[in-house]
């Protein structure tokens, strides 16, 4: 039986199945020795996932508890309370709170998963601008900012420490690199294949410190460069 992974969060998490998606690499990268589960839902805050976390962990898991499980909120949390995502906002100690209950609800379900936290991304504000109102108008206010997100992330990074939990903080990593608004980020918020590859190799990085890796794992039934030409069916039992 492959172990799994589960990947929860918002859409960020739910479009990683795309084409050049993290969750879509993860798959490729484990494939024959895990198995990955996406559990994204588009729009969503801490708050309501909270809400809706069993439901939404139906059938996520078989007998035995997962190898790991990526929680991935906060992009939606840090909407700023004034503008026209406001009924996404979830106060910054709310979120917190949030983050410490979704978390208590894995390790009840699932003792033995790790759980990796990975903190809201940076915001590039004019792509927000041009995707609200559909037009550059440096005017306006963006519905997100970087700076907002920067306290969110801040504070993912916090309870992970407090709860002993490996976390990502893709906010400062993505920004390491050379034109990150445009080359990591769609629409100032979303990621491109290379804002994926970022996040992707980090949560390869954070598995593998918490000894989950391609080379520590089985390969599930006979590789095929293992199967005997003049006797196939030795390599299955038979």
């Amino acid at each position: 039986m492959q172990p799994r992974l589960v990947l929860f969060g918002d859409s960020i998490t739910e479009q990683s199945f795309e084409s050049g998606g993290w969750g879509a690499a993860l798959t490729d990268h484990f494939a024959r020795q895990a198995d990955v589960v996406l559990r994204g839902l588009s729009g969503y805050n801490t708050r309501w996932a909270l809400k809706v976390l069993p439901r939404a962990m139906e059938g996520a898991a078989d007998a035995a508890d997962p190898a790991a499980v990526t929680v991935f909120f906060g992009a939606n949390d840090a909407s700023l309370p004034d503008q026209v995502q406001a009924h996404q906002n979830v106060p910054l100690d709310e979120y917190q709170t949030n983050l410490r209950a979704i978390c208590g609800y894995f390790k009840e379900r699932w003792p033995s998963t790790a759980i990796i936290l990975i903190a809201p991304p940076p915001i590039y504000e004019p792509a927000r601008i041009r995707d609200i109102y559909g037009v550059d108008d440096p005017s306006r206010q963006a519905e997100r900012t970087n700076e907002a997100a920067g306290s969110y992330a801040q504070a993912c990074m916090a309870v992970a420490k407090e709860l002993g939990h490996p976390v990502i903080d893709i906010w400062t990593k993505m920004q390491e690199f050379p034109d990150w608004q445009t080359s990591a980020l769609s629409d100032g918020l979303h990621f491109t294949p290379t804002g994926n590859k970022i996040l992707f190799d980090e949560v390869v990085k954070t598995l593998a410190s918490i000894g989950f890796s391609k080379e520590s794992l089985p390969s599930d039934l006979p590789l095929y460069h293992d199967i005997d030409p003049k006797d196939p069916m030795q390599a299955f039992g038979a």
